[in-house]
């Protein structure tokens, strides 16, 4: 299939082509992984407004199905396409899918995320499998390739934090889908440059007669999966009415737990079904499945529960910072500040009563009746009036606090209650609703025009009166008009990209060293290894919960460097492992099924990820993360029980 001389030093060219087109999308892939929830749930830069619990939902299904249509992407393209134009088709629904998502109202967000997930089906799987196709059996240069390969996939993750955080902090939400989208289109353009070069990469789609063909993968799991899928979300709304649905579980999850009970039954029938010479390695896929399915649950935590504690429990205005990486900490940061970190000055604020009005300006959606009740009830501010698309002569600091104006009648506010009973309050405008134009409230102060942030009396209240109650004595104030610089929450994730990169090197020569000193770890020990250092990066986040005092206060950023870190050498003692098992364990006719099956798990445990987002807060930062260590460690304690028959099986089939 290749089109290269094994036998030359260097790699194929197509190789390249595939590292920059991969870069490109995977750039595009973790920008939203690390601002999804963060937009879902913003109330004070302009986001969706989302209660947590709703926002993690829609992070943990996305990721779960993001990892469950490459299963169908892969067969697919197998029969159909090809793998050259199925990476083509994927790049064109996820680009189509972001700006779809740039486009205001959430009908418009969530046909995006659709586009993505259809996209990521086509795309994954088969840019891999080409990779693999550039080299012949045998060639000793396809490991290396691989290599380079998972480089430009960490270059993206580590990249795509940064390019967020500063198009959001200059340009906003939407323009941050904009960009990835972008992203997209130059990853096709370099697809599409190097189409010839990668000739030898693809095949022409066939059947595979020894396969499991599309209508036994729909009759056999699709239709199941929907049909259980759409049985548990109903019976999930019945209880949930009736309240009798567990406190952080909602509909959507509930249904596609329910949706993977006759994958399961699938893969135990493929074991019973298959010959006493394939059963044994395919049996051993089950520890393999629950380990992955486990650690992406835990490692996935970083768009859900670990930015969550990066935003509203670690101090991120304590380190010299790119300024195009910082933005300002609105009044939100400094609920469990320090007590030795400034407070804005009370004159930078605008008071209500209603927190509704309060919502309405975070999440810059106005109208008339809003802008003026928040005029009547703070005299002292003048209204001044911008237009849509330009700073209308006003300073920067008039311009930052600036919210849209909607006509009357075209902003809906509903008020409601959340699953653990929270108040909720959801702001929103018709599809396709264009603002009349902006507002900044302004309060001179000593000399100076302030641009005011609005908020509720139970806000201004905590951020004043309780710290006094609470401390003993006033805050230290800014400036008027100022507040903290601080780190966007989303960098954080650019860690885990930041250590694969520097710990790959590292770990490789630490097991070739302990090999050639006859102290070599098994395969299966290193999996082993991975669970256990992922229990350890969460016994590290439970003692940053000590120190932040049951989440009370802000802790240092290194405790969430510290579980990046850790977490990180698990990963690489892990996923490649995994991933390595189940093609030696399987038979080739079955490779397709496994590897879709890998994929499902970690689909299976990224659809937790969102749901223990989504009851963080219910819990002591302690608990929360003693609980999810606990859970990491029966696994690491199930794989120590069966390692010596993993072994053994492994060996058995040359692994």
């Amino acid at each position: 299939m290749a089109n290269d001389d094994p036998t030359q030093k260097g790699h194929p060219k197509g190789l390249y082509a595939l590292f920059f087109t991969e870069m490109w999308e995977r750039l595009a892939f973790y920008t939203m992984v690390g601002i999804l929830l963060l937009y879902t749930t913003d109330t004070e830069r302009g986001g969706l407004g989302m209660p947590s619990a709703e926002g993690n939902e829609i992070y943990g299904l996305y990721l779960a199905f993001v990892y469950f249509t490459p299963f169908l992407g892969g067969m697919i393209a197998d029969r159909y396409l090809g793998y050259r134009r199925a990476v083509l088709v994927g790049a064109i629904c996820m680009a189509s899918g972001l700006f779809l998502m740039s486009v205001p109202g959430k009908s418009f967000f969530l046909l995006g995320l659709l586009g993505l997930i259809i996209g990521n089906g086509f795309f994954k799987p088969n840019i891999s499998v080409m990779v693999g196709n550039l080299y012949e059996p045998g060639d000793a240069r396809r490991d290396a390739g691989f290599n380079i390969f998972y480089m430009g996939i960490n270059i993206g993750a580590l990249v795509a934090n940064l390019m967020a955080a500063a198009v959001r902090n200059e340009a906003g939400w939407l323009w941050t889908f904009r960009i990835a989208g972008l992203g997209l289109i130059v990853s096709m353009l370099i697809l599409l440059s190097q189409w010839k070069n990668l000739s030898g990469a693809d095949r022409q789609p066939a059947k595979d007669p020894d396969g499991a063909g599309l209508s036994v993968v729909f009759a056999k799991i699709l239709l199941p999966t929907a049909a259980f899928g759409a049985l548990g979300y109903f019976l999930a709304q019945w209880l949930a009415t009736h309240g009798m649905l567990p406190a952080g579980m909602r509909p959507a999850i509930v249904g596609f737990l329910f949706g993977m009970l006759p994958v399961v039954y699938f893969f135990v029938n493929l074991v019973r079904g298959a010959s006493d010479d394939e059963r044994p390695g395919l049996r051993a896929l089950l520890p393999i499945y629950i380990a992955g399915g486990t650690f992406f649950m835990i490692l996935h935590l970083n768009g859900s529960a670990m930015t969550q504690w990066a935003r509203d429990n670690t101090a991120r205005d304590q380190r010299p910072m790119v300024a195009s990486l910082q933005q300002d900490a609105l009044p939100s940061y400094y609920l469990t500040a320090q007590e030795d970190t400034p407070r804005p000055d009370p004159r930078s604020l605008g008071v209500v009563a209603e927190d509704r009005h309060a919502r309405m300006f975070g999440q810059q959606r106005l109208d008339q009746e809003a802008v003026a009740a928040i005029a009547a009830e703070n005299p002292d501010l003048r209204v001044v009036e911008l237009p849509v698309a330009d700073d209308g002569g006003q300073p920067p600091e008039v311009i930052a606090r600036a919210a849209a104006v909607y006509a009357d009648g075209v902003v809906t506010v509903k008020e409601g209650e959340d699953s653990h009973g929270a108040k909720t309050i959801d702001v929103s405008v018709p599809e396709g609703a264009k603002p009349t134009g902006r507002v900044a409230f302004v309060r001179d102060v000593e000399g100076k025009t302030v641009g005011v942030f609005v908020v509720d009396r139970a806000l201004h209240q905590a951020l004043y009166q309780d710290y006094e109650s609470r401390f003993g004595h006033a805050p230290q104030l800014l400036p008027p008009g100022e507040y903290l610089a601080v780190t966007n929450p989303e960098i954080f994730q650019s860690l885990n990209a930041f250590f694969v990169i520097a710990f790959t090197p590292l770990l490789v020569g630490f097991f070739a060293s302990m090999q050639r000193r006859g102290k070599g770890l098994s395969t299966a020990q290193k999996l082993l290894l991975g669970m256990v250092l992922t229990t350890a990066s969460l016994l590290l986040m439970s003692l940053a919960g000590v120190m932040s005092d049951g989440g009370a206060v802000r802790v240092s950023w290194l405790w969430l460097g510290g579980f990046y870190a850790v977490v990180t050498i698990g990963e690489l003692c892990l996923s490649p492992m995994g991933l390595s098992l189940v093609t030696k364990l399987t038979p080739p006719r079955l490779v397709g099924l496994t590897m879709g099956g890998w994929f499902l798990a970690t689909a299976f445990g990224n659809n937790f990820s969102g749901f223990f987002g989504g009851i963080q807060g219910m819990m002591t930062p302690v608990s929360f993360f003693l609980l999810l260590a606990g859970l990491a460690g029966l696994v690491a304690l199930y794989l120590r029980l069966v390692l010596p028959g993993l072994d053994a099986t492994i060996k058995k089939y040359g692994g």
